[in-house]
């Protein structure tokens, strides 16, 4: 994700950092080369092209612009509810730790009870980066086995679904802490609630990465945007003249624009620059936890770099 910095107007205009621009480079490119040739024979051979009237143009433009600010919002909702969904994850992660640390009793089997009381809290740790993993399509067993006793690895690299398959675990360390006595029932129920929490950020943001937005929606308007720039020069040439490139090139920047970035955030888990910073998030709740823990040995802060969290 791009971190927001203060620039001047100028730099504003010409960044990169963050643009859309490297990925639609090429259709502009090609639009203004059209334009270009169009204008070009236009000016040549004055009745290559006859002069057409602007309103029918006029109206595609906007109800593409309609079509593409409905699609852009629809992947605008899915990205912040995303960052709902990793904002309640933080809420659950820290709550749970603070239900676990204050109402899991020491003082009959302190030794049995601190046992238990971090093995909780790392599974609460290992969930948070497996569940990244999971939605990036990623690796986890470098961030995840240090977390989770050698005894379940096995079973671990066999499931189908590891941050349901540590959620289940958590489940057994709260099974645990009532055969053992080691709090009361009302405050496991308090605590199997936080799970319950944990298990609807999963299962949401599993819905969002499997569930992208009806094809044919996207490819109808990825179709319309291409035949309106493609045949915009034709209307703009007897009128603007040389100008002609420039305002397409502009126009296609503008449509093809918003319809890679509504792409961008459409799935709001991958590494892209405008996606959400899952590793960040990700080490905030580690270095939470393991502090609460009353643990000293804390990773560093995953910090930005040009201007870019991971």
């Amino acid at each position: 994700m791009i971190v927001k910095q203060k620039l001047s107007p100028i730099k504003l205009l010409f960044t990169l950092r963050g643009s859309i621009l490297p990925k639609v480079y090429s259709q502009i490119l090609l639009i203004s080369l059209i334009s270009a040739f169009i204008t070009t024979v236009q000016h040549g051979f004055p009745s290559s092209f006859s002069s057409y009237s602007v309103a029918p143009f006029t109206l595609l433009g906007i109800a593409l612009s309609l079509f593409l600010g409905f699609r852009n919002n629809a992947s605008y909702q899915r990205w912040w509810e995303a960052r709902g969904l990793w904002g309640q994850l933080v809420y659950d992660t820290r709550s749970f730790t603070r239900q676990v640390l204050s109402y899991i009793d020491e003082d009959n089997d302190s030794d049995k009870a601190r046992d238990t009381q971090r093995r909780m809290i790392y599974l609460s740790i290992a969930f948070t980066h497996a569940l990244r993993h999971r939605l990036r399509d990623s690796e986890p067993w470098q961030d995840i086995e240090r977390f989770v006793a050698p005894i379940h690895h096995a079973s671990m690299r066999r499931t189908q679904n590891l941050p349901d398959f540590l959620l289940h675990l958590l489940g057994t360390e709260l099974g645990y802490c009532r055969q053992q006595r080691l709090t009361s029932d009302h405050m496991l129920q308090n605590m199997d609630e936080r799970l319950n929490s944990m298990t609807v950020v999963l299962s949401a943001c599993e819905r969002i990465h499997n569930t992208p937005l009806p094809f044919a929606y996207t490819l109808l308007v990825h179709r319309t945007t291409y035949l309106y720039c493609f045949m915009l020069p034709f209307g703009l040439v007897s009128s603007l003249g040389w100008v002609t490139p420039l305002i397409c090139g502009v126009i296609a920047y503008t449509f093809f624009g918003l319809d890679a970035l509504s792409e961008e955030l459409e799935e709001p888990f991958g590494v892209a620059a405008n996606q959400l910073p899952l590793t960040a998030l990700s080490r905030t709740i580690e270095i939470n936890l393991l502090e609460a823990l009353g643990e000293t040995e804390l990773p560093p802060d995953v910090t930005a770099k040009n201007g870019y969290l991971q």
